[in-house]
């Protein structure tokens, strides 16, 4: 008989797992607390950008595989894929996965499989949803089985990648993740490792975690660049051919759900764990950075207490996501300077923002400076000459190092960039 999967979250992983199970032909029950995002999924539209999803979700719905709604419903498959943020004194508030597992205990029964998706702590299967599960009445890894398989996606290339990325997946026993494997080999391509379900934790932590520190260092080598004369992002290019090097590039913070959160994961398990905790500091650091290198341009120009074009809300180019996004927080460092901010993103089609603009020539209208804070396709290829009557002054100061500042400079504009005090410039 063909098994039935209840996906219990709609949001950046879930709504996407639900919809390419959907796709090759398995029945699914998409869950949400947000009624508002259940009905726009109900009526076909999308609460979150992503490329391919409204194809995917207009077919899941029409062939009559894909439904929704605010309440789970009896499957053989359940898969949690809720939120895991970090409280503000940073550590893991795991109430969504808790109140996500609890929520499915009337729906669960003999021989089915619970699976984790969120990104979590180590020891959550263990400490927060077999606690749970229990209460259902079945044995844990004889009638109820549970696994850990975290997503490995990137916003914007979810799809490609559900499909091509290898998948790690860590069940509670051994059947656990056997059956965990047969779940995703419905349409994962890569390869599918199996651990237990810390190990699988662990490991999408620790992914995070290295790409967190990786940032760092790239920052600190910003910084460095910047009191030398030398072009940063020239130097990584150049230092990236060695074979065993992988530098990644600077930025005005660190965003998105996963790497500006999981780190905190282990510090939290490991106050001594200082090269991440460190790793985090730097990287919390560069929006206030970015707002006191703004400032000293504009300083240096005369234009004190001047306003401010952000380009970019959203924590990565050509996404609508704006979580832990460090726009926001470097729009909070030039406010408290002083400066004027209006924002702008192409990709945000609501205000989300109390900067924010749906018009281009409104942000640009009357500014002292463009600060550049996110790559997208539709800054890139902006046309200078567009919007340089709009202006106050002339200067961009692009921290994405992903305009052509040749183009920019031809037509009248001072060009800056975050890791370069030498204004010199190498579109990567």
């Amino acid at each position: 008989m063909q098994k039935t999967i209840c996906v219990i979250g709609l949001g950046y992983i879930g709504l996407p797992t639900a919809v390419t199970f959907a796709n090759h032909g398995v029945r699914v029950h998409g869950v949400d607390v947000n009624e508002k995002a259940v009905e726009m999924i109900q009526n076909k539209q999308l609460h979150i950008e992503e490329n391919g999803l409204q194809e995917r979700l207009d077919k899941a719905i029409d062939e009559g595989l894909l439904t929704v709604s605010t309440t789970p419903i009896e499957a053989d498959i359940f898969i949690v894929a809720v939120p895991s943020p970090i409280n503000a004194d940073k550590t893991a508030n795991l109430e969504y996965v808790r109140a996500a597992t609890a929520s499915i205990i009337p729906y669960v029964k003999e021989g089915n499989l619970v699976v984790l998706e969120s990104t979590v702590p180590p020891k959550t299967v263990e400490n927060i949803m077999l606690p749970e599960l229990v209460k259902t009445g079945l044995e844990i890894g004889t009638q109820l089985y549970v696994s850990h398989s975290p997503e490995r996606v990137i916003p914007g290339k979810i799809f490609e990648e559900l499909v091509n990325n290898d998948r790690i997946v860590g069940g509670i026993n051994e059947k656990s993740s056997q059956l965990t494997k047969e779940l995703y080999e419905t349409f994962v391509k890569g390869k599918i490792h199996i651990t237990d379900a810390t190990t699988a934790e662990l490991v999408k932590v620790m992914e995070n975690t290295y790409r967190d520190v990786n940032i760092a260092f790239a920052n600190e080598l910003a910084k460095i660049a910047e009191k030398i004369d030398v072009n940063i992002w020239e130097a990584i290019h150049f230092a990236n051919f060695h074979p065993r090097v992988n530098i990644h590039y600077p930025g005005p913070g660190v965003g998105g759900h996963c790497i500006a959160v999981d780190p905190w994961f282990l510090v939290e398990l490991d106050p001594e764990a200082a090269i991440i905790h460190q790793a985090r500091i730097t990287n919390d650091g560069m929006p206030e950075y970015t707002a006191l290198k703004t400032n000293k341009i504009l300083s240096e120009t005369n234009k004190t207490g001047g306003k401010v074009a952000v380009f970019g809300l959203a924590f990565k180019g050509n996404v609508d996501d704006m979580r832990e996004s460090p726009s926001t927080e470097v729009i909070v460092e030039l406010q408290k300077l002083g400066l004027e901010v209006v924002s702008y993103d192409p990709h945000i089609k609501t205000n989300t923002h109390p900067t924010q603009t749906q018009s281009l020539q409104e942000a640009t209208s009357g500014a002292d400076i463009i600060l550049v804070l996110t790559d997208h396709k539709e800054f890139k290829e902006l046309q200078p000459t567009t919007i340089l009557d709009n202006l106050n002054s002339a200067i961009v100061l692009d921290t994405k190092n992903c305009l052509q500042r040749a183009e920019w400079e031809a037509a009248g504009f001072v060009f800056y960039t975050l890791g370069d005090s030498k204004n010199k410039n190498l579109n990567k």
